[in-house]
């Protein structure tokens, strides 16, 4: 991954609570598991923003490399990577999700 990949996704990651790299947009998910994640937050009624990898393959392919993760959705909630569609919806099943995200929006 570029330095410059690499400084624009830590910006992304540091500059937003929580952060969501996704196929697509909040508007309009382009993957069902994308979709899912979108759901879950939408339900939590929180703020979050999204950056669609679709439209920068720099972006998609270093979010991999950045987190050590091969998949895309990937979430972000203060700066820590948390997961993908999978273990988003575990978290919310337990009712963990709802206090990372309070943590996070108070801090």
């Amino acid at each position: 991954m570029s330095p410059e990949t690499q400084q624009r996704i830590d910006e992304l990651v540091q500059n937003n609570k929580i952060m969501v790299f996704m196929k697509g947009t909040k508007l309009m998910p382009q993957c069902g598991f994308s979709n899912n994640v979108v759901q879950i937050l939408n339900m939590l009624a929180v703020p979050f923003e999204t950056f669609d990898v679709l439209s920068d393959e720099a972006i998609r392919q270093g979010i991999k490399e950045y987190s050590s993760w091969p998949t895309i959705p990937q979430v972000y909630i203060n700066g820590e990577f948390v997961g993908g569609s999978d273990i988003m919806i575990e978290l919310y099943q337990k009712g963990e999700l709802q206090q990372m995200v309070e943590v996070a929006l108070a801090s």
